[in-house]
């Protein structure tokens, strides 16, 4: 089955073997793999849509300027490529000194990560954060003046 959707300047499609596929008029499929310009801080904005070469074919500067049905293979192509878990409350840390062992509740469900030092913990805007655990896993904290005060204060030790 093939998923389509029209746009003046553009067709997006998959192929029939699930690649995403843009074809302009008058001129061959090609595939293409959508990459942000900010994954994490500007998920809507700045998407660049990268030909087999690694050349942008595409600009889109705000994803809900296209086509739901384009908005729609944008989006799955990203979740099988994106892995951002968003921490939505820190249970417990095993200390207070890195490495430390802490058990939180992300939009994935119930989790533990392995912070190995300070330097894990990113900070991208003012409320925002980027946490990399041991495994490689980058976890999300959108905004930490969201979380419950415990986690805060979990949290607090390693800031």
């Amino acid at each position: 089955m093939t998923a389509k959707t029209e746009n003046p300047g553009y067709t997006l499609s998959r192929d029939t073997f699930g690649r995403l596929m843009l074809q302009a008029p008058g001129a061959d499929p090609l595939p293409v793999r959508p990459v942000h310009s900010f994954p994490i801080t500007h998920r809507e904005e700045g998407l660049a849509l990268i030909g087999p070469q690694g050349q942008e074919v595409a600009w889109i500067s705000h994803l809900a300027d296209l086509p739901e049905g384009h908005q729609r293979l944008i989006n799955e192509e990203l979740a099988q490529r994106e892995f951002h878990p968003l921490i939505q409350r820190i249970r417990y840390a095993s200390s207070w000194t890195t490495p430390s062992r802490w058990e939180v509740d992300s939009d994935r469900g119930a989790t533990h990560l392995i912070l190995n030092s300070e330097d894990d913990i990113r900070r991208l805007s003012a409320t925002a954060l980027l946490i990399a655990d041991s495994s490689g896993v980058h976890f999300v904290i959108r905004d930490v003046t969201t979380l419950d005060k415990a986690s805060r204060r979990i949290l607090d030790h390693f800031l």
